[in-house]
């Protein structure tokens, strides 16, 4: 109960300060197609058709589907150390990313995450001093603070343990499914917080539905 406590008093610690974060603005509310295909510059109307071929015919990118993606793009990048995007940490992207809860990612949501996992991946070969392909201890809180997240000694620590190897180094797909999550539930409070006096109030109803399905 007492390590619960300390938990939980730490990501409080960070959400309070939640003005120091900023996330990128989150997908906009899914267009009709006909809508979209009319008002798309011509850098989207090209990225649609690079998403029509990764989504297939039903225009939707499900955590498989961006399992696969996600490999097959690291897998020409020898500089990024990685165990590969793992079935559990797409489901769970998928999950933050998904504002429709369809259980997949539409058009809009899928060029967020992407364009987010691009920025990304500059700040991690920006912070990988010594060209290992991961991210020591001691090079997360630049990264971290340069993808747009300065968080406190506490909250470094927690992620520490629970993304990072015994070594306390991160590899390439547990910095994005981390940022990922971390960018979500900032977006997530900033909505909660009506106030926007750095606090929230939630039913338990709310709160499982917002811890849950992540």
């Amino acid at each position: 109960m007492f390590l619960a406590r300390k938990l939980v008093g730490g990501l409080l610690d960070v959400v309070t300060n939640v003005d120091q974060f900023i996330p990128s603005e989150p997908p906009p509310p899914r267009p009709s197609l006909q809508y979209a295909e009319q008002h798309e510059s011509d850098e989207e109307r090209q990225f649609r058709k690079v998403f029509q071929q990764l989504a297939g015919d039903d225009m939707e990118v499900s955590p498989a589907e961006l399992m696969n993606i996600l490999n097959k793009i690291i897998g020409k990048h020898g500089d990024l150390k990685t165990d590969g995007f793992s079935m559990e940490s797409c489901r769970s992207m998928v999950a933050v990313m998904d504002s429709d809860s369809t259980g997949k990612l539409g058009f809009h949501e899928f060029k967020y995450l992407w364009n987010s996992i691009k920025k990304w991946q500059g700040v991690y070969k920006q912070y990988d001093a010594d060209r290992s392909g991961t991210i020591g201890a001691s090079e997360l809180p630049g990264a971290f603070q340069a993808a747009g997240f300065p968080l406190n000694d506490q909250l470094y620590q927690m992620i520490i343990r629970r993304y990072s190897d015994e070594d306390g180094n991160m590899d390439f797909d547990n910095y994005i499914g981390c940022l990922v999550r971390l960018d979500a539930m900032c977006r997530a409070f900033q909505t909660l917080d009506k106030d926007k006096n750095g606090t929230i109030k939630v039913d338990i109803k709310e709160w499982l539905q917002l811890t849950m399905y992540s």
